[in-house]
């Protein structure tokens, strides 16, 4: 097998090894803040900008501001990307990255007429980022919802785990001896 290929296999297995499981990553995306979304801009270049969000239904949720850059790349081309992370030091880095599809969902721009596909979102966006107990739209925003095509997720606090466990079986294998 050529090097390049070993290498590539072995990355491939440490990319799994550090993965997320489904409850980890369902966690995770809970708890963050912020998410970078990426859109692809008429100018050939990629728009990524930070945006507020909530994880629900398997899917992500954003309040955009329907006169923007980026509700203007969506609507020419609904794929993008988000990247949501923490951590400042190499074994803290945790983190996913979504590529996917964002459909406008309900009115655009939100009015106050009541929207049940939009409700449970609405709901958990008020109350992760402010302090106000009812949702108030402003005219101004409306829903992207995005439904994932690929999830890739890193945790790098499992490398110190996995190296941990390995010198802890290699102290094992070497005490029965």
């Amino acid at each position: 097998m050529p090097e390049f290929a070993r290498t590539t296999t072995q990355m491939q297995r440490r990319r799994r090894s550090i993965a997320m499981d489904e409850a980890e990553l369902d966690a995770f995306l809970h708890a963050c803040l912020t998410c970078r979304l990426a859109t692809y801009g008429g100018s050939g270049f990629p728009h990524v900008s930070p945006v507020w969000f909530v994880w629900h239904d398997n899917a992500v949720w954003i309040s955009s501001l329907v006169r923007s850059q980026r509700w203007v790349d969506i609507a020419a081309s609904p794929r993008v990307s988000a990247v949501f992370d923490t951590g400042e030091r190499y074994g803290q880095l945790r983190g996913v990255r979504i590529d996917g599809i964002a459909t406008p969902v309900g009115d655009i721009p939100r009015t106050a007429r009541e929207d049940p596909r939009v409700a449970e979102p609405e709901r958990l966006l008020t109350h992760k980022y402010t302090e106000r107990g009812d949702p108030k739209p402003d005219g101004r925003h409306a829903w992207l919802r995005i439904d994932p095509v690929k999830i890739s997720s890193w945790d790098h606090s499992k490398i110190a785990a996995a190296r941990a466990a390995k010198r802890a079986a290699a102290r094992s294998d070497g005490a029965e001896q």
